[in-house]
């Protein structure tokens, strides 16, 4: 009877053979499978570009700064020497050095001048350290060519210059030193700290700096 039994059983609904099991565990990883590789495609589709155009907001902007700016300093330097010495009613080259200390080059066109009664100071020796006895800042009658009777007037050089950022450039101004036919004899054989300038024409930026020593003036 257990036999019969048993036997019924397999007939109405008989055991899957062992390779029909397999096959379905085949057909499930085969779907895992196509699930991953979906997966991955659309991981590389969504770096793909799409027609979806993404804008950009208004009033989208970045930061930035400008730079803070320094004054320029101007100075008497020895060298080079002048081409040309003055005598009374005569006129004779000045030496300046103009040091930039800012980070970017400035551009300079020109000077104001103090008074044409605002005289330099003598001194004996090319360090400008040791005064000149009798020829000093009251008594020389040497001033700033085409100065006039008001302080800060504007004198243009003929040409530009461009002072490099953190840099010095010396300029030979031609004939821009005068002394009148009043100048003592102590005055002879002197050299002059000219009346410290009022100002200088200058604005941040600029070409190409200009090479040093160069020679330039102003002529009125």
């Amino acid at each position: 009877m257990r036999n019969f039994v048993r036997a019924s059983r397999w007939a109405k609904d008989p055991p899957e053979p062992w390779y029909t099991d397999h096959s379905r565990r085949r057909r499930r990883m085969g779907r895992g499978g196509a699930a991953l590789a979906g997966m991955a495609l659309t991981a590389l589709v969504a770096y793909g570009a799409t027609n979806w155009i993404i804008g950009l907001n208004g009033g989208s902007n970045g930061e930035s700064q400008s730079a803070s700016v320094s004054n320029l300093t101007i100075a008497a330097t020895a060298t080079p020497p002048p081409n040309e010495q003055m005598y009374p009613g005569g006129s004779s080259d000045a030496i300046i050095l103009i040091t930039n200390p800012n980070g970017f080059p400035v551009t300079v066109t020109g000077v104001n001048l103090p008074t044409n009664t605002t005289y330099a100071t003598g001194y004996s020796n090319i360090g400008l350290t040791t005064p000149q006895a009798g020829c000093t800042s009251s008594t020389s009658f040497v001033y700033w060519s085409f100065a006039t009777s008001s302080s800060g007037s504007a004198h243009t050089f003929t040409t530009p210059v461009v002072v490099d950022a953190h840099a010095s450039l010396t300029m030979e101004l031609d004939a821009d030193a005068s002394m009148t036919v009043a100048a003592p004899a102590a005055c002879e054989n002197t050299y002059f700290s000219m009346p410290s300038l009022t100002g200088v024409i200058a604005t941040a930026g600029g070409g190409t700096a200009t090479t040093s020593p160069v020679l330039d003036s102003w002529t009125s």
